[in-house]
């Protein structure tokens, strides 16, 4: 049987966030409420800079358990990410315990945090993968866009690979919204519409976020 991450690994990761990210930057958080209080929920991150999952952990209104790619649990990371109940995920091959773990997050009723783009980009939604539509249709979850803006617009001065330190980053966070049908049907062409009705949420949720915060 396929453990499952821990929600109160989740929990201490929150307080970590949240003592790093405002003691580090400066974080706008708009829309946080729109979180729903309970009950499964994907949030779909943009991703143009390594600290946008910390930044979203630190800030969001319920722990949160993030889809990492495996490269990123080198050396002592590997038992702290897991320790704080983050999800190991191959994106090279179907990964079926990630898979399980992600959507036991989702049956337990808690919080899935992806970046559906993939990899670190441009941020912009551009190019989605199929992963987020399968998670919100089999999870039964309603889907929370969230723009991270801010975090990769100039390097640090004292560390290259980061925002500058007490710089603001905005974190925004849209209306909830259901992926599927209605129909509950999760056939490759359900699941590829669902994607591109996605991507159309997602794409405006950030151009609305960007409007909002001037970025």
């Amino acid at each position: 049987m396929t453990e499952l991450p821990s929600v109160r690994g989740a929990e201490v990761g929150r307080r970590i966030g949240v003592g790093l990210m405002y003691g580090l930057w400066k974080p706008r958080v708009l829309g946080a409420w729109r979180v729903p209080a309970s009950g499964p929920v994907i949030l779909a991150v943009n991703h143009s800079h390594n600290i946008d999952g910390p930044m979203v952990m630190g800030v969001a209104p319920r722990p949160t358990h993030f889809l990492i790619k495996k490269e990123a649990f080198i050396g002592p990371l590997d038992p702290f990410l897991l320790g704080i109940g983050q999800v190991k995920v191959d994106r090279d091959t179907t990964d079926r315990t990630a898979i399980t773990r992600a959507l036991g997050v989702l049956d337990n009723g808690g919080v899935l945090g992806i970046f559906p783009e993939g990899t670190r980009g441009g941020g912009d939604f551009a190019s989605l993968r199929a992963g987020l539509a399968y998670f919100a249709v089999r999870g039964g979850a309603p889907i929370v866009p969230v723009a991270v803006l801010g975090s990769s617009d100039r390097p640090g001065r004292l560390i290259k690979g980061l925002p500058p330190l007490r710089s603001r980053v905005d974190v925004v966070f849209g209306e909830p919204f259901e992926a599927g049908d209605g129909s509950g049907r999760r056939t490759r062409r359900a699941l590829d519409e669902a994607t591109g009705r996605i991507q159309k949420q997602l794409a405006a949720h950030l151009e609305n976020a960007r409007r909002l915060t001037r970025r």
